[in-house]
């Protein structure tokens, strides 16, 4: 068994809200070691078997069709052990 990560995050270009509040909210809270803050999604799915160049390419695929908006996210998927 496998676990396939894809990690979305809005594209730089593109204003992070949420983001944004959660950066203002950090020093009010007593944090103080961040200079900006984004936020993104992660999904974590797992597989039979190990995690091929092909399997990878169709996760790739179903995170461009479904898991990502590419017109302002981008992806990473990556295999976590």
């Amino acid at each position: 068994m496998a676990k396939i990560v894809v990690d979305v995050m809005l594209k730089p270009e593109i204003l992070d809200p949420q983001g944004q509040a959660v950066g203002a909210a950090l020093p009010r809270l007593g944090f103080t070691f961040a200079t900006s803050v984004r936020q993104g999604k992660r999904f974590e799915i797992e597989i039979e078997g190990e995690a091929t160049p092909a399997i990878l390419a169709e996760v790739s695929k179903a995170a461009e069709t479904l898991l990502a908006n590419p017109v302002i996210e981008s992806f990473n998927v990556s295999v976590e052990n």
